[in-house]
């Protein structure tokens, strides 16, 4: 099995929103999607969805923009961004969402050998201290992260990789530490993903924390073809 991640899939099917007021390079860029997963992604294999993936407002909605993502191949497995307002509760999502996606929420899910967990994460201080609305909402994304870290450990077996998934990096420059570093640290996984940086060449982002590698995976920074992470027969 291999595992691919990919974020800020942004699609709208249902609710049209040209995504090229962000840049020409966001043309059609679903069709570009679906196209370079089907070139790389088999269907033994894992992909990794750290956020923003439909800017419907409901979920019925955003369960048609998910539609076509679930007919790709591998197993997909989600996780909310600051954009998802169609995202409710753990039970309704599990319901409602296609044949082969899993969701992590506050918790962690393990796919044959590879546990992943995560949360959405938030604005983390940097040259400047965040205001006091911010630092609530840090606090409380770190707590569901160490409850999903507390979930993989459960899960876990010998041999497993632990994956950490976060839709907002890890921390901000000049990268000081913040309460999802910390939970990170104890954490010890194998690698980190995020998204939610646009317009930024992965190699420039984040790229570990602590030592633990740290993947920016925005889709148009990857050139909307998901990014290879791990091939755990290797």
């Amino acid at each position: 099995m291999r595992v691919y991640a990919i974020a800020d899939l942004h699609l709208a099917f249902c609710t049209p929103k040209p995504m090229t007021v962000f840049g020409p390079q966001w043309a059609g860029h679903p069709q570009a999607i679906f196209d370079e997963w089907r070139a790389a992604v088999r269907d033994e294999d894992l992909v990794l969805l750290p956020g923003d993936l439909s800017w419907a407002m409901r979920l019925p909605e955003a369960i048609q923009d998910l539609a076509p993502v679930a007919a790709l191949p591998g197993t997909k497995v989600l996780l909310r961004g600051n954009h998802d307002y169609w995202w409710p509760t753990a039970s309704k999502l599990r319901a409602a969402l296609p044949d082969g996606m899993l969701a992590v929420v506050n918790d962690a899910v393990r796919v044959g050998n590879v546990v992943v967990c995560g949360s959405r994460g938030w604005i983390t201080p940097g040259f400047e201290p965040l205001g006091g609305d911010d630092q609530r909402l840090l606090d409380r994304e770190a707590e569901r992260l160490s409850l999903s870290v507390q979930a993989a450990r459960s899960i876990r077996q010998p041999g497993d990789h632990l994956i950490l998934m976060l839709h907002y990096p890890p921390a901000t420059p000049p990268y000081p530490a913040n309460p999802i570093t910390r939970v990170i640290d104890d954490a010890r996984p194998d690698l980190i993903v995020y998204g939610h940086l646009h317009g930024v060449a992965p190699e420039r982002a984040m790229r570990h924390v602590n030592g633990v590698p740290a993947h920016l995976v925005a889709a148009d920074g990857l050139k909307f073809r998901p990014r290879l992470l791990l091939d755990t027969h290797t």
